[in-house]
Formats: C-alpha cells, sequence, structure tokens
C-alpha cells in the first residue's frame, strides 16, 4: 500500500519567494492523486500567510505564534502530516514537474529512509547538496585549504564536489535540508528534529542519525528542483549560526573533547579570512563569546517581569514564576521580586518581624540564577508609597538596580512585564519592546494596600500598557473602556507533568499518618482571602474527617488546636505538592466573600483537577466554566454540606475525566500565546 505524501513548506517573512515554490508544487502534484500541501509559518509578519492563501487555497496552514526556527518548524508539519510520508522544502525551492516519481521511487528502495533531488541554482549550474560527517579533521582540512579543495579527498573534506556523484544516484551522510523526502517509516523510528540549534545543522543530525539507524540517504539526480539559497553567505548573523552549530553538534554527539577539537579547527577557518569579510569576524567574535545553544530572535533582549511574589519564600507555582520559567526556555528571564505595596507595620499587617526578616533575606541574595536562562533578583526598595516624593526615590533606587542588572545580562530593550502596581513608577521611563500589564489580581483590593495610591497606579499601567492580559473575564469585562483592544484573555496554565496523582507509596510520612477521610487544602492560608471561619466550621461538622491545611499562614492558626481533627502542616516544598495533594479525599476553596476573590481565578483549580480530585469551593466568577467539574456553593452550610456529599459520593466526575479536561492548559502553550502577543 503506498504511503501518502506530504509537502511540508516552512515559511518565515517568504512572501516574496513562496507563491513560485507553491506554483512548482502544484503541477509536480498533478501527477499524485494522495499529496497534499502543508504550510507552516513561523509567525511571519509580512504578507506571507496572505500570498499562501491566494496562492494554494486547499494548502493546510499551521500558524504558529512564535518563531522557535527551522527544526521547530518541520516538526509541526510532521505533526499535522503523521501518517504521511513528507518532502519537506525550503520557500526558495521551485520543484522541476516531474521531481516527485522519481523522488518516491527512491524512498521506496529497501533501507532508504530519506531520498533527496538534484539541486540547481538559479542559472542552472550545480549546487553542491552531498555532505560527508562533519568531524574536526574535516573542518581542520577545510580551515587550511578551502571547502572545495579539501572535498575532493574524503578525508579531509565535508564538502562532495565531484561532478560525477550529481549524475548517477548513490548515498551520502547527509544532505543540504533544502529539499528532502523523510518516509514515515523513518519518521516513527527517529523522531523529531532537534529544535535547539534553531537553524542549521538541525538536518545534519538528523540525518546523521537516521544513519546509525539503518536508513540510507539516497541521492536521486532524476529529480530535480532550483533552489534559490544565497542568504547565509551574504548575511553574517545566518554565516555566524551556521559556524557555531557545527561546533555543537559536534558535542552533542562526540562530546566535549571532540567538539573542543571542533572548535580550535572552526576558529582557525574564520581567523584566516576574518580579515576579508563581515560574516566571518561576526561568527569569529560568537565562537569566542560561546554559548551552549543560539539565541532565539528576541532573546537578547530578553525579558523582565515585575512579580507580585518573591521567589525565595512565596509559592512558586504563581503564575508570574509559571510563565517566566516556561519563557526562559526560549528567552533570558529576569524576575525582579516583589517590591511590595507597603511597608508592614502593626496594626495594619500580620508577622511583621517575621515578614520584614524575610525579605531582607531575599535582598542579600541580591541576583542569583536557579535556572537556566532564569534570572531572579531582589532589589532593596523603600515601599512608602503613600508619599509622592519617597515613592519617587524609591523608584529611581529600583530602576537603577534593575538597569544594572539587565545591562549585565545584555538585555537591551526588553519586554517588560508588571504584575505589581508599585512597579510602573520604575518602568515608565524604562527603555523597552513592549510593555505587558498582567492583571492577574485587582491588588488596590489588597486589604493592607493603601487603596488610593495603588488605584492610581494600576490606572497609570491600564492607560499605558502596550498589553493587558487577565485571567479574570469579570475584571476585564469591568475595565474593558479603559483598555479597549489592548486587553487579552490569558488563562491560567497547570503543570501537568508534575500535578500528577502519586500512589500511596509515595506519599510523605506525615500525611500518611494522618487518618483519612481527608478534606485538603494547599496554598497561601492568607486571611484577605481564606475564609477561616468557614474553615472551623468544616472542622466541627465533620469530625470523623481530618482536615489537612498545607501552607504558610498569616492568620493566627492557634485558633484550631482546641480541633483534633485540624491539621496544619505549614509551608511545604513546590516539588512535594502533588504527593501531598494525592492524599486528599476532597480539595477545598474556601475564599472569602469579597472583591478580591471576585476578581480571581486562582491557579490551584486546576492544580486539583490535574491531580484527578474532586473539588468542592465557595462561588466566584470564574468557576462558571467549570460547575460540570466542581461543586460551587453559596454560604457556609451548603459548603459544608457540599463537602459531605462528596466525601459519601465521590466527585461529579472520574478522576481521569477531571484531569483531561485541563490538559490542553499547559505553561507552555501560555506561555507561547503571552510572547506572540508582546512580541508580535
Amino acid at each position: 500500500m503506498t504511503v501518502p505524501l506530504a509537502v511540508v513548506i516552512v515559511t518565515y517573512h517568504s512572501a516574496d519567494v513562496v507563491q513560485e515554490c507553491l506554483e512548482s508544487v502544484a503541477v509536480a502534484l498533478e501527477s499524485i492523486p494522495d499529496g497534499r500541501v502543508v504550510v507552516v509559518d513561523n509567525a511571519s509578519t509580512d504578507d506571507t500567510l496572505a500570498v499562501v492563501a491566494r496562492t494554494a487555497p486547499n494548502a493546510q496552514i499551521v500558524a504558529r505564534t512564535t518563531n522557535d526556527g527551522f527544526a521547530a518548524g518541520v516538526n509541526a508539519g510532521f505533526a499535522a502530516a503523521p501518517e504521511c510520508d513528507v518532502l519537506v522544502l525550503n520557500p526558495d525551492v521551485r520543484l522541476e514537474p516531474g521531481a516527485l516519481g522519481p523522488l518516491r521511487e527512491a524512498l521506496a528502495q529497501p533501507g532508504v529512509g530519506i531520498a533527496a533531488p538534484r539541486l540547481l541554482n538559479a542559472d542552472g549550474s550545480q549546487q553542491l547538496s552531498l555532505r560527508r560527517a562533519p568531524n574536526p579533521l574535516r573542518a581542520l582540512g577545510e580551515a587550511l585549504l578551502g571547502g572545495t579543495r579539501a572535498g575532493r579527498l574524503a578525508p579531509l573534506g565535508e564538502l562532495v564536489v565531484a561532478e560525477r556523484a550529481y549524475r548517477r544516484t548513490g548515498t551520502a551522510d547527509w544532505v543540504t535540508g533544502a529539499a528532502w523526502l523523510v518516509s514515515r517509516a523513518c519518521r516513527d523510528a527517529i523522531g523529531t528534529l532537534e529544535e535547539k540549534y534553531f537553524l542549521y545543522s538541525e538536518e545534519t543530525e538528523y540525518m546523521v542519525r537516521a544513519g546509525e539507524r539503518g536508513f540510507a540517504i539516497r541521492f536521486e539526480p532524476r529529480s530535480r528542483a532550483v533552489h534559490l539559497g544565497g542568504e547565509q553567505s551574504t548575511s553574517p548573523v545566518l554565516w555566524s549560526l551556521a559556524t557555531t552549530n557545527r561546533v555543537r553538534v559536534i558535542r552533542e554527539r562526540h562530546g566535549r573533547l571532540a567538539a573542543f577539537a571542533m572548535w580550535w579547527a572552526v576558529l582557525l577557518n574564520e581567523l584566516l579570512r576574518a580579515p576579508r569579510e563581515p560574516k566571518h569576524r561576526k561568527a569569529l567574535g560568537d565562537l569566542l563569546r560561546w554559548r551552549r545553544w543560539p539565541a532565539r530572535p528576541g532573546e537578547d533582549q530578553g525579558w523582565i517581569c515585575f512579580s507580585a511574589q518573591d521567589w525565595w519564600y512565596h509559592n512558586r507555582a504563581h503564575s508570574d514564576f509559571q510563565l517566566m520559567r516556561s519563557v526562559a526556555e526560549r528567552r533570558k528571564v529576569l524576575v525582579v521580586n516583589s517590591i511590595g505595596m507597603r511597608m508592614p507595620t502593626p496594626g495594619n499587617s500580620t508577622h511583621v518581624a517575621r515578614r520584614i526578616l524575610r525579605k531582607l533575606r531575599s535582598v542579600a541574595k541580591f541576583v542569583r540564577r536557579p535556572l537556566p536562562g532564569f534570572y531572579v533578583m531582589s532589589p532593596l526598595p523603600l515601599p512608602f508609597y503613600g508619599s509622592p516624593f519617597l515613592r519617587k526615590v524609591s523608584a529611581v533606587l529600583v530602576r537603577a538596580q534593575v538597569r544594572l542588572v539587565a545591562t549585565a545580562l545584555g538585555m537591551r530593550t526588553p519586554v517588560i512585564m508588571v504584575t505589581i502596581p508599585t512597579a510602573w513608577d520604575v518602568v515608565a521611563p524604562m527603555r523597552k519592546r513592549s510593555l505587558v500589564f498582567n492583571r492577574s489580581d485587582r491588588h488596590s483590593d489588597f486589604p493592607e494596600a493603601d487603596r488610593a495610591s495603588i488605584e492610581a497606579l494600576e490606572h497609570e499601567l491600564l492607560a499605558h500598557a502596550d498589553h493587558v492580559v487577565y485571567v479574570s473575564h469579570a475584571l476585564m469585562d469591568e475595565e474593558r473602556p479603559r483598555t479597549g483592544d489592548r486587553a487579552h484573555f490569558l488563562d491560567h496554565g497547570v503543570d501537568l507533568d508534575h500535578f500528577t496523582a502519586r500512589p500511596e507509596a509515595e506519599w510523605p510520612d506525615d500525611i500518611r499518618s494522618i487518618d483519612s477521610p481527608r478534606i485538603g487544602f494547599f496554598g497561601a492560608l492568607d486571611d484577605f482571602v481564606v475564609d477561616f471561619d468557614l474553615l472551623e466550621r468544616v472542622a466541627v461538622e465533620l469530625p470523623g474527617a481530618s482536615l489537612v491545611l498545607i501552607g504558610d499562614a498569616t492568620h493566627p492558626m492557634e485558633r484550631f488546636d482546641e480541633h483534633p481533627n485540624v491539621h496544619w502542616l505549614g509551608f511545604r516544598p513546590y516539588d512535594t505538592i502533588p504527593a501531598y495533594g494525592s492524599a486528599f479525599d476532597v480539595a477545598i476553596m474556601p475564599w472569602q466573600d469579597n472583591n478580591w476573590i471576585k476578581h480571581s481565578n486562582p491557579i490551584k483549580l486546576k492544580e486539583y483537577l490535574a491531580l484527578g480530585l474532586p473539588v468542592v469551593s465557595t462561588d466566584f466568577a470564574e468557576l462558571a466554566t467549570y460547575t460540570d467539574r466542581v461543586r460551587a456553593t453559596t454560604g457556609h452550610g451548603e459548603f459544608v454540606a457540599a463537602v459531605r456529599r462528596t466525601l459519601a459520593e465521590g466527585g461529579p466526575r472520574p478522576a481521569s475525566a477531571l484531569r483531561a479536561s485541563v490538559t490542553r492548559f499547559s505553561w507552555h502553550s501560555r506561555a507561547a500565546e503571552l510572547v506572540g502577543l508582546a512580541e508580535g
């Protein structure tokens, strides 16, 4: 049975070249009844998609929100055609009318996993597209002799230059990635392309990997195509990327020692040619300023997030941290820990001494890198936001510290995301690519805040931010007159890999020792959001159940000492929370009835559901779309009755269905949407 064919074309700002490519593909496919076209666009901002829609109205378009490189585009094309053999084409390739038949015949030969056509330049001359496997000796040969002369001797050159090699069918270690047909069997066995290279060498690594798994790369000269090309040889940035990736592919395949030898050989090549052309000087500089993986578009600008939390002592499941950790996989990120909304004072704040001490400990850390590409800084603020003068002094002080760190990290024009309103005075004069106001809460409703001052800062951000992102439809609708089309709903995500139910053997000893059934809550036990009177009523009216509370508390917890079935375990590390949650029989969200909750969208809701837990909650606006999975209640009596019913009957849906209902809400997808919005 013949495997169907999909032609996958990856575009990025390709409006000027893609039309002729699509027209040539349409002609070539006339003799292929089971062929189709998939165009994957890597977030072009020109007219590429309009040209594609006009030229190939039947093509499947995969419009990606970010440009994560050629390999990411190819992988998206693979995913769109899982049952097909796939012909990968650059948009500047023009297939000759009869190109596909011989190419498919070549792929059908026993042992062949990839077939490649003969590529010609625009003037009809031969394009040297066949390659030998890269290694340090061949790189040294090319440095000393030049690529063409070295290519005449197989041990000394990667480039296949013999004219006879392009006139007859044969095999190669790899071929340039402008046009290549890969079988479904090969894809199933080898998997996807490595996306970390961003551009260049991903096809090298993939084809060499295929060869090692027994899939031959077959060259078929009867199949012909014109490849315009030329960008790599004229662009210093692209040349440098291709050059440095030659070292990276050796490192990944053969280890650091071989990579070190490759680095020296490639360095010599660029050093010898640096006086002649800027592209070699650019590559030389990037080889000397080595980085493990290439920078992505926008990465050197980076992201700065002024968080409403502190990485060192708050819950790291907060949306600021989750989003920025995902962004940090593609961009350099600097998280600025909360600069506060007021100085904690006796009578207005709880645990004053403890809160001041923990903030001073955080400030003492100043800048750390807890994760690759993810930096956290704790500036020293002056949190006196009621005084215009002191507020201005504090803004100058914090801005100077942030600018110092951002400059050291190479963030010249970052995207700035602000969650805490008091950062407005800091960021207003800063140079930035765009300003995003993360409106995750209405901070002026915070009981300890100077409402008038914080509300004024919120209004400044609402007026001047390029984008305002919301997790609450209720709050977004209320503020629509201020934001207009700059408002964007970005629902919370969930770390699905992390929040997976754990077997009983992995439950922590302290919760395993607590009698079941267990009514559980994990998260911050803040008195302005959690209804502690309701918690006490649950404990009193359900004495046969254990009430387990996990999290730091700003409320006096001594009130529960008289209830033997209440177990406050205090703060537990984020890494352990799923194991604790897995021991719950019912998870609860006992919220206060106030404006803060009205405009909230607690992350823990999706975390509970990802663990497959039945949930009982006090009602709030954003819960409206979850009523088929969550028992929403009004009033203490109704809440207790719902908990009692859930303990007796279980949740409204099975655990597997609860988890399945949130599987599309990954933090990676949320972060990709955010990046596309802010950088688009």
